[in-house]
């Protein structure tokens, strides 16, 4: 593939965010994926939790101070004064409906759906607490039920266990708003040969309008005036940028990089590809937000278990001939069923393992990537940005008889040096880089550029040209054969090659290429040594993407593949029976992000690749999926940890308060049940800060597999496949 730039394709690399039509079917498509998105927590906010946990906090102190039950536990003797026996039920009255209203709307939407869960089991226990309290406040029958103490603690834990649940899960994706943001907001329409500034909205098929050099396309359409390279990594995927010229099509969101071109519009509004990409992520986010929550699952059996033992207790203890103690003992069994323990179980790992990853350069911005992650089979990397580092590097020089590498790249360097084009910056380092270049410290005069062929200046004395295939065909000069033994080379893998011609004749050329990340290969390396395979997928020429998989060692390669087609290879990967991680970087990776079980987005990519990730990955090192994989295996073993402790511990305490082991004179009482409540709670927050001991040091973990890979891999490379674009 040749390099023009002036010399024609290159790297671009970065986008730069504007906005994008359609808005009301974008706020359509927003609404819709956040219904999938809260599941239980639809129509709360982070806020809100937060707010009525530290309410009902300072509450609760007074609650729990002034509460009989404590007091007796405690050994110590009420405050006595006017009213001091009304502060533990009114301030209770005032918890159970301002911090327990999540919990009961929670609990009669799941009543009313026949979903029993977590919601409904809190619901019922702070009901029954609230009411059995009343009941002993007001001196009704000859109970001692005062649970006001055990209420207030009950929803505040709650309260803190959801907070963190809603943090950890983070607000709503706005992907689509991202994607929204590559369009400008204004196009330069022609009119009778002059340019009126209009909204991108005003547009309609068959405008012409300009686009100046470093401006974005605002609408898909032709060029019918002028030639430019346009950076289209943001839609393609290609490391390169594509020079285009008249009748040539562009993409709405792709940007000219060197030159001004006068479109005639084609599509507007939802027929863009930038429209068709935005439809994708949203239908591929909500096909991946409907998984359920290990404690949901938890809750729902716990809910009919403490249900059903609350109507044995109650019917047991009536034909035994006690009604008192049939309520005592059921109100009992139905309080401490609710799962405080069960409550934090996973929002604390979630919370304690989204700290780490953080801490780490791994942001989890979906509490469902974290579980998933540790079933991944298959990583798929995109290439540019992410397994490469996404800008030119020189990686060849050859010189002719005569000139020796140095002074070539003195020359280059010189020729280049007042160009701000990414070809002629990875010259310019290069030269800083060779110790006889840097000495020579030339100096180029007479800068010109010409798009799409090279640019020429005066370096001590001599006319330097450095161009590509198109500037070799116009001036009609030989290749020594020694340059062109080295370029064919270069050329058969992909590598873009300039020449460097002095004074007309061809002294020398460059092997452009994107660089392979360092990390890259011990990423790929500690991946397969777990048993996960690795596969990589881009848009560019099947050539570059054979030589960086055929570098990297990789399992499966496709290349070529345009947007829509990243989608389609995870969905391929996945009826494969794989379970996928996705890595990129780009807008074009964003509807394969959404697509996998995993998304991770590279931190130095878009908005949108980030917005559409499940993680997002602070560093540019590959090597940070090791991380994630090590946190999802200790963060599980961590929750099924907590939830046995959590459930276990219900099952073993609601048969005691229900007064199975009465017979031989043991009885489970409301204060010490409640205690034994608060200690299975400190047990499950213990558990869950040792996952602050974990090692997620990504150049560790990479280390620590390379050493515990006793063989090589014996699994078979899959054949490079290429998906025409």
């Amino acid at each position: 593939m040749s390099i023009s730039h002036h010399h024609g394709d290159h790297v671009a690399a970065e986008t730069h965010g504007q906005t994008m039509p359609d808005d009301h079917a974008h706020s359509a498509l927003d609404e819709d994926h956040q219904k999938h998105s809260h599941g239980e927590h639809a129509g709360h906010s982070t806020a809100m939790f937060k707010n009525k946990f530290w309410v009902s906090l300072v509450l609760s102190i007074p609650v729990v101070i002034f509460s009989p039950m404590v007091g007796h536990l405690l050994g110590y003797d009420l405050p006595e004064f006017p009213g001091a026996t009304w502060i533990a039920p009114v301030l209770g009255t005032v918890i159970f409906f301002y911090g327990g209203i999540p919990f009961l709307k929670g609990g009669l939407t799941e009543v009313k759906s026949r979903q029993p869960g977590m919601m409904l089991l809190i619901a019922m226990a702070i009901t029954v607490a609230f009411i059995a309290s009343w009941v002993t406040t007001l001196g009704i029958g000859d109970f001692n039920l005062d649970f006001w103490w055990e209420l207030a603690l009950l929803v505040v834990i709650m309260l803190l266990g959801h907070w963190m649940e809603m943090r950890a899960l983070g607000a709503a994706s706005s992907a689509l708003d991202a994607l929204a943001e590559l369009l400008p907001d204004e196009a330069e329409k022609i009119v009778d040969d002059e340019t009126t500034t209009v909204s991108i909205a005003e547009l309609a098929v068959d405008d012409i309008v300009l686009v100046r050099s470093g401006a974005r396309v605002p609408a898909d359409g032709t060029i019918t005036e002028g030639a430019a390279a346009f950076d289209e990594s943001m839609i393609t995927g290609e490391s390169q940028a594509v020079s285009r010229e008249v009748g040539d099509t562009v993409v709405a969101g792709t940007v000219a990089t060197d030159s001004a071109v006068r479109v005639r519009v084609g599509a507007v509004g939802e027929d863009t590809t930038l429209a068709g990409i935005q439809r994708m992520v949203a239908d591929a986010q909500a096909s991946s937000s409907r998984a359920q929550a290990l404690a949901d699952r938890a809750a729902a059996l716990l809910f009919w278990f403490a249900l059903a033992a609350g109507i044995l207790t109650a019917i047991a203890w009536t034909i035994l001939g006690s009604p008192d103690d049939a309520v005592v003992r059921t109100v009992t069994v139905l309080v401490i069923a609710c799962p405080h323990a069960l409550g934090l179980a996973i929002p604390l790992v979630t919370a304690i393992s989204t700290e780490r990853a953080a801490r780490s350069g791994v942001l989890i911005k979906d509490r469902l990537a974290l579980e998933r992650m540790r079933t991944i089979d298959v990583v798929l990397f995109d290439k540019t940005g992410t397994l490469t580092k996404g800008a030119h590097a020189v990686t060849g020089t050859i010189a002719a008889a005569g000139t020796s590498e140095g002074r070539l790249l003195a020359y280059a360097a010189a020729a280049e040096a007042d160009s701000e084009h990414p070809v002629a910056r990875a010259i310019v380092t290069a030269a800083g880089d060779h110790a006889e270049a840097k000495d020579l410290s030339l100096r180029g005069t007479g800068f010109s550029s010409t798009s799409g062929r090279g640019v020429t200046a005066t370096v001590d004395g001599t006319e330097i040209t450095v161009g590509g295939p198109n500037m070799l065909r116009e001036q009609n000069v030989a290749i020594p054969s020694e340059v062109a033994e080295h370029t064919q080379a270069w050329t058969d893998r992909g590598a873009g090659v300039l020449h460097v011609l002095a004074d007309g004749e061809v002294i020398g050329a460059l092997a452009l290429e994107d660089k392979v990340r360092p990390e890259s290969r011990a990423a790929v390396a500690a991946l397969q040594a777990r048993g996960v395979k690795v596969a990589m997928i881009t848009g560019d020429a099947n050539q570059v993407a054979q030589t960086v998989g055929a570098e990297l060692g990789i399992d499966e390669v496709f290349a070529e593949v345009l947007p829509q087609d990243k989608d389609t290879k995870v969905a391929q990967l996945q009826e494969r029976g794989n379970t996928v991680a996705m890595v990129g970087d780009g807008v074009n990776d964003a509807p394969a992000l959404a697509r996998a079980e995993v998304g991770i987005a590279i931190g130095a990519g878009t908005d949108v690749a980030m917005e559409s990730a499940g993680v997002v990955l602070a560093s540019n090192d590959p090597r940070a999926v090791l991380s994630m994989i090590e946190l999802s295996r200790a963060s599980y073993t961590k929750m099924i940890q907590n939830l046995v402790w959590a459930a276990g511990y219900n099952v073993v305490a609601v048969p005691l308060a229900a007064g199975v082991l009465a017979p031989i004179g043991f009885v489970l009482s409301p204060a010490v049940g409640a205690i034994l409540m608060s200690a299975s709670t400190i047990v499950v927050a213990l558990n869950a800060q040792l996952l602050r001991r974990i090692d997620l040091n990504p150049a560790h973990l990479a280390a620590i597999e390379a050493r515990d890979e006793s063989a090589p891999d014996p699994r078979p490379r899959t054949a490079v496949s290429a998906s025409a674009s």
